[in-house]
């Protein structure tokens, strides 16, 4: 069933099929039009048109040519006479496609808008936060922000200061996914999952695919007005493999700041996932062991975002003792070919923006510079109860949230070394390519490898089973003994922290060698 609707009323969709013949339903008073169906692939306001959520009817668009005067005006009015230290109001509009598939089966296609703000007010160190579907009566939502705070005692603070900032934001897109017909995004990704079907042994599949768009505003009592338009994709194809009680999976994640382009012409690759996913059935299972491992760029870059970048969020940092004695500035943590970054500011990557959600304009921040702890990500609150300066790293995934500290882009630098140098120097070892999952606690990691060859004598050799590297995070730091040339950024999936997922981002790295990684096996 499609439910298509945006957070303050019903937007009147009617869904086509394409499969079959169905009776549409007129839509209720409230203006949805519900269709039970295996084929949707069209939504269309019911009344004429693709509408937006009525309360932000002349609210919402700008396109970069100027600033949205009725906007501005609604929230210039609402900041007036607050009586707190410091108030921001947000405002959002999304639209986002979905698409899912579990094997033979169209698990969900469904178009939808969504529109909504929130509101934050600082007191005498206490935050209060409203969030709300509709705009009307504004000024009284910055008031019940300014007294939900005020019932909240804590030490006092005044945020990092920044300069206020009046800004357009636009994305310049080749092949704008939200564009693109939903017949023909369907049409795609049934090419694939057949090819994927078709082939042999593969018992079942998984595509998960979203493209979406929010039209974001932003603006503070200290004169700050930002407009944003923020786009994205994300695509994941999964083929599984059964042979008696055998089980396997291959899987491929990809995404664009909205480019369409990126998932197209993949058939090749659907071909070659299930091609992996059944050729691991009879794969050996390495002998669980310390090893010399090489990790691809997929692998380096997750275990970089999830085994440190985590531990770089200042929040994090701040709430936990321990993890303060660890994380000590200047302190050293790999050899000086090792250089960390978090960077928002590089063009065309899920994870780039030019002003956070607290209006901070973006940075490049160095983590680890040379192997020595160097800087490490801030919202203006916790730069200023650190004494460090705001990175332009608060962002919250939508208006139902506050903004918390978060990556944007987070890699590791490319160093000299080839590819075929790291290999040259293994005796035996084992490569490790993208990865399932894994979880962290602190400074220890155990991540799941999605690919693994044995290494023989400087050469890739056996497809293994996947494997599961663990261990302690600042250990391997300074364990990695390469940094290859080959820098490369995956932007599939997103981050969860804090009940807010997924949040665009991506990472990468170079191929990464480590020396006496523990590795699970038999």
């Amino acid at each position: 069933m499609l439910e298509s609707r945006c957070a303050g009323g019903f937007v009147n969709d009617v869904a086509k099929f394409i499969m079959g013949e169905v009776r549409l339903p007129h839509p209720d008073k409230s203006g949805l039009a519900m269709i039970r169906g295996k084929g949707l692939v069209m939504t269309k306001g019911s009344e004429g048109g693709d509408k937006p959520c009525p309360y932000f009817v002349g609210l919402r668009r700008f396109h970069g040519k100027g600033y949205n005067k009725g906007m501005r005006d609604l929230i210039a009015d609402a900041l007036k006479g607050h009586g707190a230290d410091y108030v921001e109001i947000h405002f959002e509009e999304s639209q986002a496609t979905n698409i899912s598939y579990r094997g033979e089966r169209l698990e969900e296609i469904s178009r939808a808008r969504n529109s909504g703000g929130n509101i934050r007010a600082l007191v005498r160190g206490s935050w209060g936060f409203v969030s709300f579907n509709r705009p009307d009566g504004l000024r009284d939502k910055v008031t019940l922000a300014v007294e939900e705070a005020r019932l909240a005692g804590r030490e006092p603070f005044k945020l990092f200061p920044t300069e206020p900032v009046v800004d357009t934001v636009v994305s310049q897109l080749q092949k704008d996914a939200t564009a693109i017909p939903l017949a023909t995004k369907k049409e795609l990704l049934d090419s694939y999952n057949n090819i994927m079907l078709s082939a042999p042994k593969i018992q079942s599949t998984r595509i998960n695919y979203r493209d979406g768009r929010k039209q974001r505003t932003f603006a503070n009592s200290e004169g700050s007005y930002i407009e944003q338009i923020k786009p994205d994709l994300n695509l994941r194809l999964t083929a599984i493999a059964r042979e008696d009680n055998e089980v396997q999976q291959a899987g491929l994640s990809l995404g664009s700041i909205g480019e369409f382009s990126v998932m197209e012409g993949l058939h090749d690759r659907a071909k070659e996932l299930a091609r992996r996913a059944a050729a691991l059935l009879s794969a050996p299972q390495v002998k669980g062991g310390e090893y010399t491992v090489i990790l691809d760029p997929v692998l380096a870059g997750v275990f970089v975002h999830e085994a440190f970048g985590h531990l770089s969020e200042a929040d994090f940092v701040y709430q936990n003792e321990s993890l303060r004695q660890i994380m000590v500035l200047g302190k050293s943590f790999g050899g000086k070919h090792l250089n960390i970054v978090d960077d928002p500011t590089i063009p065309d990557l899920r994870g780039s923006y030019k002003y956070d959600d607290e209006g901070t304009p973006t940075m490049k921040t160095y983590l680890i510079r040379e192997g020595v702890l160097e800087g490490r990500l801030h919202s203006r609150e916790t730069a200023a109860k650190m004494g460090e300066r705001a990175t332009g790293n608060a962002r919250a995934v939508n208006y139902l949230f506050p903004p918390i500290v978060r990556m944007s882009n987070t890699f590791i630098e490319p160093g000299g070394v080839s590819f075929e140098e790291m290999l040259g120097d293994i005796e035996e070892g084992v490569y490790v390519k993208d990865w399932y999952g894994g979880t962290t606690s602190l400074e220890m990691f155990t991540f799941s490898a999605g690919e693994a060859y044995m290494i023989r004598k400087g050469r890739i050799a056996e497809l293994l089973r996947p494997v599961v590297l663990t261990g302690n995070v600042f250990t391997t730091l300074q364990n990695i003994d390469a940094i290859g040339n080959d820098l490369d950024m995956n932007q599939g999936g997103g981050c969860g922290k804090g009940g807010q997922s997924p949040l665009p981002v991506s990472n990468g790295s170079p191929h990464i060698r480590i020396r006496h990684c523990v590795i699970g096996g038999r």
